[in-house]
């Protein structure tokens, strides 16, 4: 039997009886902890937004290099390609992408730095769509750590003020056709997230892989109007392995699909100043990470990957 990340409907947890509710609860945290991922259907978000927000992106990476480069303001706005790269892995990915976070809210902790996003005037409806759409994946990620937080000892409240202003970005990203003299570099190296947990819209393009537990690698997959949906470090750490940080890669395409490929993952993150201590239900024999923030950690790995100083 060909295995496959499990597929979970949303619409069973927010619109379910108690019992769908529960199945879904323990379905997200089992396809986590089996898995790392799971792909979900039945969600909030408007799949004619989704087209939207593709087209928009294939008019945005069209664009002349230079324009874009002109957009360039460090985690908003444009990345070149060949900035990131994953962590112990010297040779640049083979992406260019757009970041999008919260808009600077007067309700937002005094030590959470929400620079301005950046928008393309050459794309006039970039900025609705996309900000549409950062909020959609927004509310969606919040609903899935209300879902997540009883299976681990928590008030299902638990993660919404820590996530409500946290440093969560949108990536737009577009991996462009592979040229020959690639020199070993790939679309997505092998990394892991560093977040919480993403939400990945379905990929217009395939290559998407995670290492199964068995040490293959297991394509994700699944219909274009689905989401994808992976637990990060931050996870990780916090539930002390419990739920682990899957790897994860984009692999080069072949022959007649080596096209364009775009791709729009949502990193949910929590404040810089939340702890990533170690629950006490995930305690176990002992925490196998020591104390840090979560701006800590994010800065210690956003230096590994190239996009810190």
């Amino acid at each position: 039997m060909i295995k496959r990340v499990p597929e979970l409907s949303l619409k069973a947890y927010t619109h379910g009886d108690a019992a769908s509710r529960a199945a879904f609860c323990e379905d997200l945290y089992r396809g986590l902890r089996e898995y790392g991922f799971f792909t979900l259907a039945d969600h909030n978000v408007s799949p004619d937004l989704l087209e939207q927000a593709y087209d928009l992106s294939a008019r945005l990476f069209a664009l002349p290099e230079a324009t874009k480069r002109q957009y360039a303001a460090g985690m908003r706005g444009y990345t070149p390609f060949g900035v990131e790269h994953a962590k112990d892995n010297a040779k640049p990915d083979l992406k260019e992408f757009w970041q999008i976070g919260h808009d600077p809210s007067p309700d937002a902790p005094a030590d959470e730095p929400f620079p301005a996003n950046v928008w393309p005037a050459e794309v006039a409806e970039f900025e609705d769509v996309f900000t549409r759409l950062f909020a959609a994946l927004n509310e969606t990620g919040q609903i899935l750590l209300r879902a997540l937080a009883p299976n681990l000892g928590l008030p299902e409240t638990w993660f919404d003020a820590k996530v409500k202003y946290g440093t969560s970005l949108l990536r737009v990203l577009h991996y462009p056709p592979v040229a020959g003299d690639a020199d070993g570099a790939v679309r997505s190296a092998a990394h892991e997230d560093i977040n919480f947990i993403t939400i990945l819209v379905a990929a217009k393009g395939a290559g998407l892989q995670l290492l199964d537990r068995d040490g293959t690698w297991l394509p994700v997959e699944t219909a274009s109007k689905n989401l994808i949906v992976d637990s990060g470090d931050m996870l990780q750490r916090l539930t002390n392995g419990l739920i682990p940080s899957t790897t994860h890669r984009v692999v080069n395409p072949d022959g007649a699909e080596n096209v364009s490929r775009y791709s729009m993952p949502f990193f949910m993150h929590p404040t810089l100043a939340t702890p990533l201590d170690v629950l006490p239900s995930c305690l176990g024999d002992g925490a196998k990470y020591p104390p840090i923030t979560a701006g800590e950690f994010l800065h210690e790995r956003l230096k590994a990957i190239g996009l810190a100083g």
